[in-house]
């Protein structure tokens, strides 16, 4: 049993992933986020919510007792500051496992005409999630970077993934996909240990996602 921080814990995946958690395995969870009481239908002997900012480390690192895994559902244009923040509060918790959602095309890895499109739609978020990813993988975190293809809502679980250094497959996947690898990680914490990982469902390769 391995008790769960989530920062960013109101987001569409963090909460699925919540979901997969509280029914699926024995899990005790802790939610951080920005007005906690936003999840108050989520709390029981189980859950503890804490009303906090990812940029303070002082609180994060309170946060971190007694947690075996930190999953780190961030945004917003202080991204990088976020990253730094989390490392440092690890660091000083003693906790190693992190995983952390970044997005495609942080490593201008996604080819041809949807890489092309993805990074002009995209712009200046992929610098920003860049720059964030790095300074996780610069750290000495036992971390997993996941780098979903563009989201949809599916209620599937349906994906494969490419290594970093590898061409980006497909176009999109399910955020439901995504929740369950953090979920498995949490299980198996030696999965995809020290990668940064594309996801995506297979056979939606084309020029952009389905939709647009």
């Amino acid at each position: 049993m391995a008790d769960v921080l989530i920062l960013g814990a109101n987001g569409q995946i963090a909460r699925l992933s919540e979901n997969i958690f509280l029914s699926d395995t024995g899990d005790d969870l802790k939610l951080y986020l920005r007005r906690a009481d936003r999840l108050r239908d989520l709390a029981n002997d189980r859950v503890e919510l804490i009303d906090g900012d990812a940029t303070d480390v002082d609180k994060l690192v309170e946060s971190m007792k007694d947690v075996q895994m930190v999953y780190a559902n961030l945004a917003g244009n202080n991204i990088e500051d976020q990253a730094k923040a989390v490392v440092e509060a690890m660091g000083k918790a003693g906790v190693s496992r992190l995983v952390w959602i970044s997005t495609l095309g942080i490593y201008d890895e996604v080819p041809g005409k949807f890489g092309k499109w993805n990074n002009e739609t995209l712009g200046d978020y992929i610098t920003r999630y860049a720059a964030a990813a790095k300074v996780i993988e610069g750290s000495d975190l036992d971390y997993t970077v996941i780098r979903p293809a563009w989201l949809t809502n599916k209620d599937e679980v349906d994906y494969e993934t490419t290594q970093k250094g590898e061409a980006f497959k497909g176009t999109e996947v399910s955020r439901k996909s995504i929740a369950q690898i953090v979920v498995d990680i949490a299980q198996v914490p030696s999965k995809f240990s020290k990668e940064s990982i594309g996801v995506n469902k297979p056979n939606t390769d084309g020029d952009k996602p389905s939709w647009y």
